[in-house]
């Protein structure tokens, strides 16, 4: 079997496909290629998953009718074209039984043309709320896999529609706690926090995260912190040089080794990406979530809020954060192991172990034609 996966964008688009891939290997020997976005984060993070890769010219729409917006739009428009024609090669060349996006931008015209060809597709979004690429490949794919009942009611076909949550790849449970810390090279006992504003980076949080790393430095490091700063690496570096922060605290370009962080973590800093609260609920970590307020729809912070209710997660807006007070959230929660053990088991209570099997199942039946 030949299956073609297309995403990208963020990460929170590729790790599912990543996991899907692994599995139909692991299960069928299944040929796999991946399509993305020339340019995108996939061209340097699929490779690295030892996964074959091609990409097509293709660019986002921007909400504004600004001059600049409409100059891009324009260009993307153009692109959407010169991404058709694209696609169907890489479609005449690797001859796939299924095509599977799972979003960005780069999934509509491969999803769209595979259709056109009559090649079984699917679609799967993390979100609660689905984004403008899934909406509207979910009028043409033979399959929609959702993370929630309630995503139901947001497309125009519900029968196309399967609820299987969302992957999270098997690495995040080769090790436990103890092995992951081992495999950091931690040896005393201080917990270990974990904080990353998504793939890229965020620019306001990772100011804040600067002040952040400052107060811990003053306070002595009182616990190991393993920061990832994205896009904004270069800036935080600077702006910390002369601080002589203790080697326990410590700012990374990109996490590679996210798996074996997050397991190792005692509590975890985040935004509030749907395929980074599966990672969180599939192992049971605590975390401080701060949604992003710049997606559409405000779906990190919906998504946020249902583990908040939970007892999960604490979540702080991004308008009222601050370095000073992630800190002050960080040492009280850190001095509370009851209440961090309750938030921990209430996150495990929503995972969703088995979503990978269920996705793998749906699209397998795909295949043949059920």
């Amino acid at each position: 079997m030949k299956i073609l996966f297309t995403c990208g964008g963020t990460a929170g688009h590729i790790n599912p496909a990543v996991a899907l891939a692994r599995l139909f290997q692991e299960r069928s020997g299944a040929e796999v290629l991946f399509v993305g976005a020339k340019g995108g984060m996939e061209e340097r993070l699929v490779p690295k998953e030892g996964f074959a890769l091609e990409t097509v010219t293709i660019s986002s729409f921007w909400r504004s009718v600004s001059p600049a917006s409409i100059k891009h739009n324009l260009t993307t428009v153009r692109n959407l074209s010169v991404s058709r024609k694209e696609a169907n090669r890489i479609l005449d060349d690797f001859q796939p039984d299924l095509v599977v996006g799972t979003g960005g931008y780069a999934s509509y015209p491969v999803v769209h043309e595979a259709a056109k060809r009559g090649i079984p597709t699917a679609v799967h979004d993390s979100n609660a709320v689905p984004g403008l690429t899934t909406k509207r490949l979910a009028k043409v794919a033979d399959r929609v896999m959702v993370g929630y009942e309630a995503s139901r009611a947001h497309y125009q076909h519900p029968e196309r529609v399967v609820v299987t949550g969302t992957p999270v790849r098997g690495d995040f449970f080769k090790l436990d706690r103890q092995q992951a810390r081992a495999a950091l090279g931690i040896t005393d006992d201080r917990p270990l926090v974990l904080s990353y504003w998504g793939s890229l980076g965020a620019e306001g949080m990772n100011q804040h995260m600067t002040d952040y790393l400052r107060l811990a430095a003053a306070d002595g490091a009182p616990f190991h912190h393993i920061h990832g700063a994205g896009r904004d690496f270069a800036t935080m570096t600077k702006a910390l040089e002369g601080e002589n922060l203790p080697k326990d605290l410590e700012i990374r370009e990109y996490i590679y080794d996210m798996p074996t962080v997050m397991q190792a973590a005692d509590l975890v800093l985040c935004r509030g990406g749907a395929s980074t609260l599966s990672e969180l609920t599939a192992i049971g970590k605590p975390a401080v979530i701060v949604p992003s307020p710049y997606v559409t729809n405000n779906h990190q912070e919906k998504n946020a809020n249902v583990l908040a209710q939970a007892g999960g997660a604490v979540v702080l807006l991004e308008p009222v954060c601050s370095g000073a007070l992630l800190y002050k959230t960080t040492k009280e929660l850190l001095a509370d192991a009851p209440r961090r053990e309750r938030m921990a088991k209430a996150m495990a209570d929503m995972g969703i172990p088995d979503a990978a099997e269920k996705i793998y199942e749906t699209l397998a039946e795909l295949a043949k034609g059920e």
